[in-house]
C-alpha cells in the first residue's frame, strides 16, 4: 500500500515491570458490567432513539440483568433529559440498579447534569475530558498543567453539588478520554488529582475510567498500562478501574480480557459491540467467553435468538451471521468432518454421561444459548457429510440407519442439495430421503398381506398391484419376511435378488407408535438396494422395506 511511511505508533508504554499479569491463563470471576448502549451505542445510530425507544431498551437490559447503566448525557439534547427524567419521576430504577450519566469536565455541563440527576437515589456520575497528547497538542492547544486543572476544577464541581443532594448516594467516576493515547505517566497524575479531590472510601468508592477511545495499540500494551496504573494509583483499595475499549483494530475483547488480568475490575460496553467507528467492546462475547471457562458472568443470555431480535429491532442493525456465540451461521457445521466429529462428540457425552462440555468443533453448549442441534448446529449442504445427514434423521425424526445406508443417503442427500444449489433444511432432508426410500410404492404396490404358520414356516399371502396389474401371490419361508420375499419372486420370475442385511426399531418421539424396517438386497451383479418401511406393525413394515428395495433395484 502507498504511503505506509506516513503511519507510525500512536501509543506510550509505561515504564518496564508491569507484565506479571501474562502468566495467568485465565479469568476466574466476572467484572463489574457497566452497559452504554444507551449513551455511547445509542449516539453511533444514524437515527438515535426515541424516548418511547429507549424506555423499551433500558428494560431489555434491566431483563438481561445488568447492575449499571450508563442512561445518557442529560445535558446534551431534551431526549436525552426527558429519558432520564423519565426514569426518576416514574420510579423505573429497581432498587440494586444503579444508572450512571455522562458530563465532560466543563462548570455549566456539570451545573446541568447535577440538576437533571436532582431526585435519584443512587448514582454514578462520569466525568471526563480529553488527556492525549494529540488532543493537548492539536484540539486544545494546551499544557499538561492546565488539562490537569480542567479535571481538578470538574472534580471540584462533582464535591460542591453533591453536598448539596444529601438524600443521594454518589459514586464518581473520572476518565482520561483517549487513555490510550497519553503518556501512561502523564495519565496516572491526572488520576491521581482527581482521586485526591474526591478522597475514596470503602463506603464511597471512586471508578478510574481507562478508555481505549481509539484502539491504537495491541492488546498486550494496553494491559501493560492497565497494570501501571493499577500499581500507581493513590486510594488503590477504594478505586475501581474500569475499562471502556473501542474495536478499531478488532481486538477490542482481547483488550479488555487482558486488562481484566492486570488488574482491572470493570467493563464499559454494549451489546454486540454498537458503537462509533467499529463499535465498543462486546459484552456478549465477554459474558460467554467466561461462561465456556466456567465462570458465571451473571448476565441472563440464555435465549439468544430472543436477544438478537430485540437489539436488531431496537438499533436496526444486524448480528452477523458468524458473531460469536449469537450469528445465525456460528454454530454451523456444514463440512462432513466436522459434522461427523460434532455427531459423535454428542453421542459419547450422552453414552458415557460426561458432566464437562467437551464436543470436538464446538466450546459452548447451543441448548445454553436457546439453540438446537438438528437447525442451528447440523447444517445441510453439498459439502456435508453422512454423520450430518443421519444425525438429522435420527435425532430429528427417529430414523437409525444401518452403517452401510448411511452413507449411501449421505451421497444421495448431499447430491440433492447440490443439484438445488442450496442449504436443505430437516424437513427437506426427511422429503428427499422418503421419496426415494420408504414405502416406495412402483412398480410393486402391496395392497394387503396375511400370514399363516404352518409346520417348518410361515405362508404369506399377498395381494399386489404390479404396474397397475392385481396379482395375489403366496409364499412359503421360514419367517414373515423370507415368506413374503418368495412372494415377490413370484411377481417377477425373471428377478434376482439376494437378501443381505435387515434391521429394525420403534420410531421415537412418535405418537402413534410406527416402526421402521431396513431390508438391503443386491442384485446378479452384487449391486445392493436399499429399502425403507414404515406401518404400525412391524411385519408390515419389514414387508414394506423389502417391497421398497426391490422397486429400487427394478427402476435401475
Amino acid at each position: 500500500m502507498k504511503h505506509v511511511e506516513k503511519y507510525r505508533p500512536q501509543y506510550h508504554l509505561p515504564p518496564l515491570g508491569h507484565t506479571d499479569w501474562v502468566t495467568q491463563d485465565r479469568l476466574t470471576e466476572a467484572p463489574i458490567w457497566c452497559s452504554v448502549d444507551l449513551r455511547d451505542g445509542n449516539q453511533s445510530l444514524l437515527t438515535p432513539m426515541s424516548l418511547e425507544e429507549k424506555l423499551a431498551y433500558y428494560a431489555f437490559l434491566l431483563e438481561i440483568g445488568f447492575k449499571e447503566i450508563e442512561v445518557g448525557f442529560p445535558a446534551a439534547s431534551e431526549t436525552e433529559y426527558a429519558f432520564l427524567r423519565a426514569l426518576i419521576d416514574q420510579n423505573l430504577i429497581p432498587k440494586d440498579v444503579t444508572i450512571q450519566v455522562l458530563t465532560q469536565a466543563r462548570p455549566h455541563i456539570i451545573e446541568k447534569t447535577f440538576a437533571a440527576i436532582r431526585g435519584v437515589k443512587r448514582v454514578i456520575v462520569h466525568l471526563y475530558n480529553s488527556t492525549s497528547h494529540a488532543q493537548r497538542q492539536q484540539v486544545f492547544r494546551l499544557s499538561e498543567e492546565e488539562i490537569i486543572a480542567i479535571a481538578e476544577e470538574g472534580a471540584r464541581c462533582f464535591n460542591a453539588y453533591a453536598a448539596e443532594m444529601p438524600e443521594t448516594q454518589f459514586t464518581f467516576q473520572y476518565s482520561p478520554e483517549s487513555f490510550t493515547g497519553t503518556e501512561p505517566e502523564f495519565a496516572l497524575r491526572i488520576c491521581n488529582a482527581v482521586i485526591d479531590i474526591w478522597q475514596p472510601s470503602e463506603a464511597r468508592p471512586v471508578i478510574i475510567n481507562l478508555p481505549a477511545t481509539v484502539e491504537n495499540s495491541m492488546p498486550h500494551v494496553y494491559a501493560q498500562q492497565i497494570s501501571y496504573m493499577n500499581r500507581n494509583l493513590h486510594s488503590r483499595e477504594h478505586v475501581v478501574i474500569s475499562l471502556h475499549p473501542h474495536n478499531d483494530r478488532g481486538t477490542g475483547v482481547a483488550a479488555a480480557e487482558l486488562g481484566l488480568l492486570a488488574g482491572a475490575d470493570r467493563v464499559e460496553g454494549t451489546l454486540f459491540g454498537n458503537g462509533e467507528r467499529t463499535g465498543n467492546v462486546d459484552l456478549i462475547t465477554l459474558a460467554l467467553n467466561l461462561y465456556t471457562h466456567g465462570v458465571d458472568p451473571g448476565l441472563d443470555l440464555v435465549d439468544m435468538p430472543h436477544v438478537v431480535r430485540v437489539y436488531e429491532e431496537a438499533t436496526g442493525l444486524p448480528v452477523g451471521p458468524r458473531h460469536p456465540y449469537a450469528g445465525e451461521l456460528v454454530f454451523a457445521a456444514f463440512s462432513g468432518s466436522h459434522q461427523d466429529a460434532i455427531a459423535k462428540g454428542l453421542e459419547y457425552r450422552k453414552e458415557k454421561g460426561e458432566a464437562h462440555w467437551t464436543v470436538p468443533y464446538l466450546p459452548l453448549d447451543p441448548s445454553d444459548v436457546n439453540r438446537a442441534y438438528e437447525t442451528d448446529v447440523i447444517r445441510i449442504n453439498s459439502q456435508s457429510g453422512k454423520g450430518g445427514i443421519s444425525y438429522i434423521l435420527e435425532h430429528r425424526f427417529g430414523y437409525h440407519l444401518p452403517k452401510e445406508l448411511r452413507q449411501e443417503v449421505g451421497y444421495f442427500i448431499k447430491d440433492v442439495s447440490d443439484r438445488a444449489h442450496k442449504e436443505l433444511s430437516p424437513e427437506e432432508i426427511l422429503e428427499a430421503f422418503a421419496a426415494a426410500y420408504i414405502n416406495v410404492e412402483a412398480p410393486i404396490t402391496l395392497r394387503n398381506i396375511d400370514w399363516r404358520r404352518e409346520a417348518g414356516g410361515t405362508v404369506a399371502v399377498v395381494d399386489l398391484l404390479v404396474q397397475g396389474e392385481p396379482h395375489q401371490l403366496t409364499g412359503r419361508g421360514n419367517g414373515s419376511l423370507d415368506a413374503g420375499s418368495q412372494a415377490l419372486r413370484g411377481a417377477y420370475p425373471e428377478l434376482e435378488f439376494k437378501f443381505n442385511d435387515y434391521a429394525q426399531h420403534a420410531i421415537e418421539g412418535e405418537s402413534d407408535a410406527r416402526a421402521a424396517a431396513y431390508v438391503n438386497i443386491s442384485d446378479r451383479d452384487g449391486r445392493p438396494f436399499w429399502g425403507v418401511g414404515v406401518h404400525h406393525d412391524i411385519t408390515t413394515a419389514s414387508t414394506l422395506a423389502l417391497i421398497s428395495a426391490v422397486n429400487r433395484l427394478r427402476k435401475e
